[in-house]
């Protein structure tokens, strides 16, 4: 991981050795031997995320795992992450996942289903893009390396790949991309693939898929179209924040939005 502070590394590792625990600003910057303001710059200079947002995404992604993997209640697995409400950790689960826990556990039964439906469906964006707009933005997504599978692109509020996307498509290949119609703001570009073969707990919970992001946020206007993206496909790195958002109801609402 390229970093300009080594230190800010070391703490990224310790919240991932030990997300189980309670971990305060204070705590991790002391970690890190900076003060909890100066911590709290850098480290999101680096992660795009505040201390903060980013040990509660991977709170998340500890009950995802934990969801799949153990028999817990979900009240329970609420508790394992430090939510003492269940009506609480319900709804910032769905926020950033997109489905409640209790339809998370039940995502399994779905991937293959979803996978076999948009393989046989070919080519799942047309790449010809007629006309453009202000309110255009398009872009292509390349890997450097063979790959063959899906690829999840979207714009979000966030620099996180948690809670639906504000505009996204699914591409059955690499090549060129677009969302039409984007009303002006401020967005962060962000994608990531699965091949045909992956595991179906990988695409439930990802963190070795393939992504890539754009860092500086997307700036959409009336007067002025944006510049053409450019995503390359890397390997995912420690500082990179979870994919949180379900990626079995990004391809159900794809189908559904195609039928």
């Amino acid at each position: 991981m390229k970093s300009n502070y080594s230190e800010i590394d070391e703490v990224i590792a310790y919240v991932h050795e030990n997300i189980e625990e309670s971990l305060s600003l204070f705590q991790l910057a002391q970690i890190a031997a900076y003060s909890p303001y100066h911590f709290s710059r850098i480290f999101k200079k680096q992660t795009g995320l505040s201390p903060n947002h980013y040990v509660t995404s991977f709170k998340i992604q500890k009950a995802k795992e934990l969801l799949l993997t153990t028999d817990l209640r979900i009240r329970d697995v609420g508790m394992e992450i430090g939510q003492q409400s269940l009506g609480t950790f319900t709804t910032r689960f769905r926020e950033s996942v997109g489905v409640t826990p209790a339809q998370f556990r039940q995502s399994p039964e779905q991937v293959t289903d979803y996978l076999q439906t948009l393989k046989s469906r070919g080519k799942l964006l047309s790449q010809a893009l007629l006309q453009t707009s202000n309110q255009t933005v398009a872009g292509t997504v390349k890997a450097s390396f063979p790959f063959h599978g899906l690829v999840f692109i979207g714009l979000f509020a966030l620099p996180i790949p948690a809670g639906l996307p504000l505009y996204g498509t699914i591409l059955s290949s690499v090549g060129s991309f677009y969302f039409t119609n984007v009303r002006p703001g401020s967005y962060y570009l962000m994608a990531t693939a699965i091949s045909w073969e992956m595991d179906h707990r990988e695409i439930l919970i990802p963190s070795q898929t393939l992504r890539a992001k754009i860092d500086t946020p997307i700036i959409v206007q009336m007067t002025t179209p944006p510049l053409k993206q450019h995503l390359t496909l890397r390997k995912a790195k420690l500082d990179d924040p979870p994919i949180l958002i379900s990626l079995p109801l990004l391809m159900k609402n794809y189908l559904n939005r195609e039928t």
